[in-house]
């Protein structure tokens, strides 16, 4: 076989489809790498989910106890106990819409924060783009996450049949959840991108996860009314504090999940948080996906 040069074998290479292993691809070839392994993702994603709890008695069942026993700790803590409803006129089915959706985004957050590292041995074993670890571990969560939405519609609406807690009804825009469901989807994916990127380079920052995301629940509205609270600052306070906890995008989510499935006066349908919601998720995956692909390389070595 005659003898070629460095640049010949490059240039077969890329004729015949061929990379350089350790080395991070172009933003372009990475990202459509990425969606040609979509059937790869889909089947990982959803033996991830299966696996979780097939050596438990009650199987698969957990993925909807889980959620529920949180929701009924916070109604109980709370909703009744201490009688965090202010300005709420159905507590049960605030907090029952904020603990399901918010448990979606808190097991994302950890779930992309140990994506590489419990992958390592198929990382080091195969060739494909590591972006489509974060991608399975959201997609296993989002399996699981449409029966527990089941039941949490269920919950919501006989809510309304207990005494002091307002009737709720299903009206057309139950048809909207899908979408915003679609929309918090999106986004955990793009936050689980940065947080498997941050962790895959300094581990320590795995134990601070929980106590940050433990800071998020309270500031997002996710189990009592925070905007309720604001409106008793100072004036100069409440204009700089307020935003920041109306718009940050967990409670962007929860504010338009809410308006969705209950009708309470104080949380109507409004587009201004549809395109808040939008944007987010647009944003938070974009930047998410960069960064993780900047970081490509190093996945797998350190």
């Amino acid at each position: 076989m005659p003898d070629t040069t460095s640049q010949e074998r490059l240039a077969l290479a890329e004729q015949y489809g061929l990379h350089a292993m350790g080395v991070r691809p172009p933003l372009g070839r990475y990202i459509k790498d990425v969606a040609s392994r979509w059937a790869f993702i889909r089947v990982l994603g959803t033996a991830t989910a299966y696996s979780k709890n097939q050596n438990n008695y009650l199987g698969q069942l957990w993925a909807v106890l889980n959620p529920i026993l949180n929701a009924i700790v916070y109604v109980l803590i709370f909703g009744i106990l201490l009688g965090t409803s202010r300005g709420v006129l159905n507590s049960i089915a605030f907090i029952v819409i904020g603990t399901f959706l918010y448990r979606f985004f808190e097991q994302s957050v950890h779930a992309g924060s140990r994506s590489i590292a419990q992958k390592s041995n198929l990382i080091r074993s195969l060739h494909f783009p590591r972006a489509v670890l974060p991608i399975a571990q959201v997609v296993s969560l989002l399996t699981t996450l449409v029966p527990a939405l089941l039941v949490m519609c269920a919950i919501v609406l006989l809510s309304g049949l207990l005494p002091k807690y307002e009737m709720v009804h299903v009206t057309w825009s139950w048809l909207l959840l899908p979408a915003i469901i679609a929309l918090l989807w999106i986004f955990n994916t793009g936050v689980a991108f940065v947080v498997a990127r941050a962790v895959a380079i300094t581990p320590d920052l795995d134990n601070i996860i929980g106590f940050v995301l433990r800071l998020v629940m309270y500031a997002s509205g996710v189990i009592f009314p925070v905007m309720h609270y604001v409106k008793d600052l100072p004036a100069t306070t409440q204009a700089i504090i307020g935003p920041i906890l109306e718009y940050q995008p967990i409670a962007v989510y929860l504010y338009v999940a809410r308006s969705i499935l209950t009708q309470e006066p104080t949380i109507p349908q409004d587009p201004v948080m549809w395109a808040w919601a939008a944007g987010w998720a647009v944003v938070a995956f974009a930047v998410g996906f960069v960064v993780f692909w900047r970081g490509e390389e190093r996945y797998g070595r350190d």
